[in-house]
């Protein structure tokens, strides 16, 4: 079970409880296992609009805030190099990245988008989690990949495709 550290600085009261997010992660985890190393933490900071629009911008170069971004964890050694064989930075590297989630981004696009936020937060927290495994959406091929994978974790999870327009 993966340990998970919640930074939450503006005390948010919507962020779910830490059981909810460990069953995301651990089930994103589980459905990507033969794909990624074996992870046992991640942190996952609960931001406002404008940490997530400064960080945005500083590593998206998008000046705007965004739902969710993902810092996955590289180790380096001490010249600069990817890690292989240190102990310390085997250690190290099993961390396997950071969420940075927005608060007020996710809860206004959970409503403008008629969903719960619940089922929102789960999608955010996939969708993050599989960027720090290495998908992304960059190409409609590898969007396809993603998707996919998002939908079929959120349907395990007993949600609904976040991708299809709500039905009024």
């Amino acid at each position: 079970m993966i340990e998970i550290a919640v930074q939450n600085p503006c005390n948010y009261l919507s962020v779910p409880a830490m059981d909810d997010l460990r069953s995301w992660v651990d089930l994103a985890l589980q459905q990507v296992s033969q794909k990624t190393r074996q992870a046992d933490s991640l942190v996952i900071r609960v931001v406002d609009e404008a940490e997530s629009q400064q960080l945005n911008n500083t590593y998206r170069h998008k000046n705007k805030p965004t739902n969710v971004l993902s810092f996955p964890f590289e180790a380096f050694d001490l010249n600069g190099q990817t890690a292989e064989f240190s102990a310390e930075l085997a250690r190290q590297a099993a961390h396997l990245g950071d969420l940075v989630l927005c608060e007020p981004v996710i809860m206004q696009e959970a409503q403008e988008q008629q969903k719960s936020p619940t089922a929102h937060w789960a999608h955010m927290v996939v969708h993050g989690t599989l960027h720090l495994l290495g998908y992304d959406h960059l190409n409609e091929a590898e969007a396809d990949i993603m998707e996919s994978l998002e939908v079929k974790i959120l349907h395990e999870l007993g949600l609904q495709n976040p991708y299809e327009p709500v039905c009024e």
